[in-house]
């Protein structure tokens, strides 16, 4: 999966529109990062990458790019 694909699982979790998510951009920002998008994103670790985080780890995510890291990390 590479970084777009990537950013559009993002947006679908959040339900925002194509396109409208950066890197830089910070989670405290997003409205729609709440936290029924923490678990989904959770369940998109599990599924789609064989990951498992912890709330704490959610917590201190700070921009979107945090979320992508995660989402390389093997």
């Amino acid at each position: 999966m590479d970084t777009k694909e990537k950013l559009a699982a993002l947006e679908d979790i959040m339900e925002l529109d194509e396109g409208t998510l950066r890197a830089e951009a910070s989670l405290d920002d997003i409205e729609e990062w709440d936290s029924l998008s923490a678990l989904s994103f959770v369940v998109l670790l599990g599924d789609e990458f064989n990951r498992k985080i912890t709330g704490q780890q959610i917590r201190a995510f700070k921009t979107v790019q945090d979320l992508l890291d995660v989402m390389e990390e093997v």
